[in-house]
């Protein structure tokens, strides 16, 4: 079955909806530019009675996850840094990381295990952008075909209820992570898009 990650949750209706729907993980950010960010505070309230939290980071400090794990117990720690910074949080919290890498050819795609516990990948943020990220792009998914992925991956970027079962035939993806494009606002989920990306990814197998 593929599994489904709704990232961006900043409020209680898109919080119920992807529980309701049977979302396997519900992301939260805390990267103060993004306009889905939440602070650790509001974070432990959404997240009370989630089984799988899943937080992101941009660039952090030791002090800034801590700051987050003091307050909110999450499960996975989706990273936005190299390799080595991933690795390095992963050994200091004691909690499975994953790294975001940005891709645009074959070439950027991992090759080799990483000491971190998966990877998600999506489009490489566009020149001048403030966020890291695929925001909200969809990248040639061609360029997966043949990839060996060294770790367990989770595809992402610019997915909808409208191609995300394009997205898991094409790339034979075990799993696929929404934010903006369940969205009727900048920032503002819609539940009945999120049910609708939930039951189209669950409904889709790969060709």
């Amino acid at each position: 079955m593929i599994r489904v990650k709704i990232c961006g949750i900043n409020d209680r209706a898109a919080r119920d909806a992807a529980l309701a729907a049977g979302a396997d993980w519900l992301g939260f950010v805390f990267f103060p530019a993004s306009p889905r960010a939440v602070t650790p505070v509001r974070a432990a309230v959404l997240a009370a009675g989630v089984r799988s939290s899943v937080g992101l980071f941009v660039a952090p400090t030791d002090d800034d996850v801590a700051a987050v794990l003091a307050t909110v117990p999450l499960s996975v720690l989706q990273i936005y840094a190299g390799p080595d910074r991933c690795a390095a949080l992963r050994a200091r919290f004691g909690v499975p990381v994953w790294r975001a890498v940005g891709v645009a050819t074959a070439a950027d795609l991992p090759a080799t295990a990483e000491d971190v516990d998966g990877f998600v990948i999506e489009a490489g943020p566009p020149e001048g952008a403030t966020r890291p990220g695929g925001n909200a792009a969809v990248f040639d998914w061609s360029i997966l075909r043949g990839w060996r992925a060294p770790l367990p991956w989770i595809l992402a970027g610019g997915l909808t209820p409208g191609d995300v079962a394009a997205a898991i035939r094409a790339t034979a993806a075990p799993a696929v992570d929404v934010s903006s494009g369940v969205e009727r606002a900048r920032g503002k989920k819609d539940p009945e898009l999120i049910r609708a990306f939930v039951a189209a990814a669950r409904a889709a197998a790969p060709d």
